[in-house]
């Protein structure tokens, strides 16, 4: 593995090319991306896929990628522009591109901009709130995890956050009337650190999950589009996003083994089943 850093005037981007460049056997480079995941959430899956050249990296504002632009938000759009200077700066493009929800987000949104850039792009279980039936509930349960996290620090906040993302079906007044989860429930910490700033229980990152696909541009563009979803993910909001995201572009998610994480390794603890997806992608990939 070969880290480097692309200086933009608005960021310096970390990113890992694993294998040479240009790639064996004729075949374009596997961008791999994630949001608010960095680069070191796919050392498992680009292990299991080293026959592949893998470029990871890290996302503006996060990880090894230093932001000069004054800012904490986090925005699929920005982040597409920030892609597409990478996917230049390799010289071996277009590129194919195994994207994990936020990235799934920026991945659409780097396609509906700069269409040649991408041959194949998976887009795994984006997590949009616009295009769900129940979208105004779900903005709603997104901030009552914030809420969450803003009242009683990150274990709060992330056991909200679980109580979200596991719930199936869409989010009617049985979920809000639910008591605030216990964060011992989930091995979490009590404590509060004080600290506000986590891109995933804030709102620095609700532009990803506010997102409206360009639906036109996307149906346009000359970019195979997958939408993937998890066997264990029926039902849950991200599960619901990808099929409604599939819906609107004119197919039918294809499914995945696991759940949301189902490519993780040991990297955040309880690993998916990593084995298993690396082979489905390796299919979808063809």
């Amino acid at each position: 593995m070969t880290a480097l850093i692309l200086e933009t005037p608005e960021v310096d981007l970390a990113y890992d090319v694993h294998g040479p460049l240009p790639a064996a056997g004729g075949r374009p480079p596997l961008l791999m991306i994630g949001q608010p995941m960095a680069a070191s959430g796919f050392g498992t899956l680009a292990a299991l896929l080293s026959e592949r050249t893998v470029v990871t990296y890290d996302p503006r504002g996060l990880g090894r990628s230093s932001r000069k632009d004054g800012r904490t938000d986090h925005d699929p759009v920005t982040q597409a522009a920030d892609l597409h200077a990478l996917i230049e700066a390799l010289g071996a493009g277009p590129v194919e591109m195994f994207a994990s929800s936020g990235g799934a987000v920026t991945a659409l949104a780097l396609v509906a901009r700069y269409p040649a850039d991408v041959l194949t792009v998976v887009a795994h279980e984006p997590p949009l709130i616009p295009v769900l039936p129940d979208a105004a509930a779900a903005e709603r349960a997104r901030a009552a995890f914030r809420d969450a996290y803003e009242k009683g620090g990150w274990g709060a906040g992330m056991a909200a956050f679980i109580a979200m993302t596991s719930w199936r079906g869409e989010f009617t007044e049985d979920y809000f009337a639910q008591p605030a989860p216990d964060p011992a429930a989930f091995g979490l910490p009590a404590e509060d650190d004080g600290s506000r700033d986590d891109p995933l229980l804030s709102d620095r990152s609700w532009a990803v999950s506010d997102h409206r696909p360009d639906v036109d541009a996307l149906r346009a563009a000359p970019t195979r589009i997958v939408i993937g979803v998890g066997e264990d993910s029926s039902g849950t909001f991200t599960g619901r996003a990808a099929e409604a995201t599939a819906a609107l572009l004119g197919q039918q998610a294809t499914v995945f083994p696991g759940g949301h994480g189902a490519f993780l390794g040991g990297e955040f603890g309880t690993p998916g089943v990593p084995e298993a997806f690396a082979r489905r992608l390796r299919e979808v990939l063809g």
